[in-house]
């Protein structure tokens, strides 16, 4: 018996030229969504985990300089020239960079957003901090007072760079470097015992830090 002939339309192949267009659109397509993907990660990564994020996104106002500890962009833990650095507790600096030279093995550089500041620079962030969250409880949750703030006495460092604090939480133990706050992942100090023991148990956040309630 012979069969039908079926209708045209449903009969007609693809021709290599129009299979390869849809290849090389769906290629595009593909591309252009990986492109998305990885602007959407930075763009999480650059807002929630910058160390400028819950300072508060506080910035100096130009009433500090960096003789009360301000830092420029890109500046190491290596860098004697700023009072930011100079001034850090000895043992922590000495951490730092035994740290900092083997993440440099890595391809990673820590670099430090915030060392010591002055009392006065430490007041103005919390002024600022109050001005941007609209209440001292809140501001309380990422800028400590003048007299409380561990920055002050030179023993906590906020480093920048996504890479440099993720390195950071992996091996920093290994060196005393650990992060004290949960919603800091910028905020490192020194615990000598945490090569031995590891980290203690992070707060929240200041707020629950005993050391805040002076």
């Amino acid at each position: 018996m012979t069969r039908a002939a079926e209708p045209l339309n449903t009969r007609r192949r693809l021709t290599p030229a129009i299979v390869g267009l849809i290849m090389l659109a769906a290629a595009m397509i593909g591309t252009i969504a990986d492109r998305a993907a990885s602007s959407q990660v930075s763009s999480w990564n650059d807002d929630v985990l910058s160390p400028d994020h819950g300072a508060a996104h506080v910035e100096a106002d130009g009433m500090v300089t960096e003789a009360d500890g301000v830092l420029p962009d890109g500046v190491t833990v290596f860098d004697d020239a700023y009072p930011g650095i100079s001034r850090l507790d000895r043992d922590l600096l000495e951490a730092l960079r035994e740290a900092a030279r083997n993440a440099r093995v890595s391809g990673i550089e820590l670099h430090v957003n915030s060392g010591w500041r002055s009392p006065e620079y430490q007041d103005q962030l919390l002024t600022d901090a109050i001005a941007v969250y609209g209440s001292e409880a809140e501001a309380a949750r990422w800028v400590a007072t003048a007299g409380t703030s561990p920055h002050v006495l030179g023993t906590a460092v906020d480093i920048g760079g996504y890479d440099a604090t993720t390195w950071l939480s992996q091996y920093g133990a290994e060196y005393g470097l650990c992060q004290i706050y949960g919603n800091e992942p910028w905020h490192y100090e020194l615990r000598p015992e945490a090569a031995d023991r590891g980290c203690p148990v992070m707060y929240a956040n200041p707020t629950q830090d005993p050391r805040m309630q002076q």
